[in-house]
């Protein structure tokens, strides 16, 4: 039996790699840290939240003396760092937040893994999630691969950058056992309605506007969440110590085209007229900083680990929707208050 810690497991991409494990591996226990941000919501986990190996731990990863009494107690095995801010608007608003909890909390937490673990690193791994925002905005060709130079342009993406040179300085100087995977835009069920797509989805229902930044045509790489989770599960249980993987879905679209798709699905499943959803767009003014172009290289983890998208954007994105018109009691829960003031100061 294994101490798994996973942070930010009540978010949306934690929430899913914590399902995966409690399910696939239940000799192991999964320790979920969380400390339920305005993204982090346990009704993600109802399903699992009961589950003899699931134990949930309300905690920070700023707070590293929290932390360190965390591994003490629990003597972790392994860690799935997944907790981060992660909206790039809301870094541009408060970069400090962003510091202290991508920069600052990740060092507590190799801090308090390199403590616990006593450098007797048999059968430990930190294994760090990050995004290929780190390696900033690629022209009309050429791909992410994990030997890309670094090149960030938002206060997300840097605080992501710095994280990831953390972990890695900690395997080289204190030869902690670390991996790092990078992935492209996640979307699917429970992810938190400030990015896009659940974001238009809720706003098409509520038939209110879609803002767009600039002209729409900024190209993202999209990876539906559970194909993620399942390259996590691989990359954990069989990649090797101190390698990068990136994790994509060669699958790239211009904002615009997606939105129209996402309009055109959402006419037909709420039975409204052809257009009527594509009426909603509405250009705003560009964000500042904004990258034109993203696209990962998942060759290596294809090839490693024979990793590949089980669905096609077109299946992943319609089952998205399903589950979104399917949860609307979810939807407008995590809607209200805070969340609607900050939404009406930053698109309105």
């Amino acid at each position: 039996m294994k101490n798994i810690l996973i942070t930010g497991g009540a978010g949306f991409i934690g929430s899913h790699v914590i399902r995966l494990f409690v399910i696939k591996y239940p000799n192991d226990q999964i320790f979920n840290l969380d400390t339920l941000t305005y993204a982090g919501n346990l009704e993600n986990l109802k399903d699992v939240e009961n589950a003899n190996n699931h134990t949930f731990l309300k905690a920070d990863i700023n707070n590293a003396e929290e932390i360190n009494k965390l591994f003490a107690k629990y003597k972790f095995d392994k860690v799935i760092h997944l907790a981060a801010e992660s909206h790039v608007d809301r870094s541009i608003i408060d970069p400090l937040a962003f510091v202290r909890t991508n920069v600052i909390g990740t060092v507590n937490l190799l801090n308090a893994a390199k403590e616990c673990w006593k450098d007797d690193f048999t059968d430990k791994l930190f294994y760090h999630v990050s995004t290929d925002e780190v390696y900033g905005t690629l022209g009309e060709t050429g791909l992410f691969t994990e030997t890309t130079s670094y090149d960030p342009n938002s206060p997300y993406s840097a605080s992501k950058a710095s994280s990831d040179h953390f972990v890695r300085a900690y395997g080289e100087t204190y030869k902690l056992p670390y991996m790092i995977s990078n992935c492209s835009n996640n979307y699917g069920p429970n992810q938190f309605p400030e990015k896009l797509i659940p974001l238009f989805i809720h706003n098409i229902v509520k038939e209110k506007s879609l803002p767009v930044y600039g002209d729409g045509k900024y190209t993202r790489d999209w990876l539906y969440v559970v194909d993620h989770t399942v390259a996590i599960d691989l990359a954990f249980h069989e990649g090797k110590i101190g390698e990068t993987y990136n994790i994509g879905g060669f699958n790239e679209w211009q904002n615009i085209d997606l939105i129209k798709l996402l309009c055109e699905l959402m006419d037909k499943k709420l039975g409204r007229e052809t257009g009527s959803s594509a009426k909603l767009i509405t250009y705003i003014k560009d964000r500042p900083g904004h990258d034109k172009r993203y696209a990962i290289d998942a060759t290596k983890i294809n090839k490693e680990l024979g990793w590949k998208p089980s669905v096609t954007f077109e299946e992943g994105l319609s089952k998205t929707v399903d589950w979104y018109l399917e949860n609307e009691t979810w939807l407008n829960n995590v809607t209200s208050g805070a969340y609607q003031k900050y939404y009406d100061k930053q698109y309105l």
